[in-house]
């Protein structure tokens, strides 16, 4: 696997998924590939997280976190190990890919420059081969995810950020049935934030963070006290979140 491989990948996938690709999204993997390549291709690599962001002139960090979650959901990399806040470094993996690469977005390129040559009276033979003679439905040729296989990878993540002993899974999935897209979407978002409002014994379960919607409440960054080695205050360092 090399940069052209996983460049393709990511393009290919985003040309299949309009409706969840964001600028962000490119922005971090891409740099991600750069920062990975000029550390010779380390299978497990720091990602700091001001570094990144000062990269690829992204000034907010809740932005920067939930592209970067986001990353981690859709499949392109893998979390290793979450940074405590702000300031520190994530662990980060790009995901290896062993299926063959997504030929959709190459089919779209074939037809506009078939059409374009046509247009233009040039002649060209496709060297294209029909695969079978079934017509393919445009929305379940496009990679989806089951319910099942969406709750799984929020569970893992919620039991990994908040620390928390896996319990009640099934009533959880029950609930998770329940939400919307976007609210699956938001509670796997907001998990972090939702890490950082309480004591870790006083966090509730998947179960009860997905039948209060948890992840609906409002989170604000707040400014915690900070002295240095002669006791002066330092008021620059934002960490910790809170619920509004």
């Amino acid at each position: 696997m090399n940069s052209y491989d996983l460049s393709r990948i990511f393009w290919n996938w985003a040309f299949e998924n309009p409706d969840k690709v964001k600028p962000i999204h490119s922005a971090i993997y891409f740099f991600a590939i750069e920062h990975c390549n000029r550390l010779g291709w380390k299978e497990k690599f720091g990602f700091p997280t001001t570094m990144v962001m000062e990269a690829i002139g992204v000034k907010s960090y809740n932005t920067y976190l939930s592209g970067l979650l986001d990353l981690e959901c859709f499949g392109f990399i893998n979390m290793i190990e979450k940074s405590k806040n702000q300031y520190s470094a994530n662990i980060i993996a790009l995901s290896k890919y062993d299926k063959a690469l997504d030929k959709a977005l190459d089919k779209a390129f074939i037809k506009h420059t078939t059409k374009h040559s046509e247009s233009t009276q040039q002649s060209t033979v496709s060297i294209d081969k029909q695969i079978n003679k079934e017509t393919i439905n445009k929305d379940t040729a496009k990679p989806q995810y089951s319910v099942i296989e969406t709750f799984d990878i929020f569970w893992e993540h919620y039991h990994k950020t908040l620390n928390k002993k896996k319990e009640s899974k099934e009533p959880a999935l029950k609930y998770w049935k329940k939400l919307s897209l976007e609210e699956r979407r938001k509670a796997y978002n907001m998990a972090f934030n939702y890490s950082k409002t309480n004591e870790e014994k006083f966090l509730v379960k998947a179960r009860t963070y997905l039948s209060d919607k948890r992840f609906n409440d409002e989170f604000e960054i707040i400014k915690q006290k900070e002295f240095d080695r002669y006791g002066n205050e330092k008021l620059d360092f934002g960490t910790g979140i809170t619920k509004v």
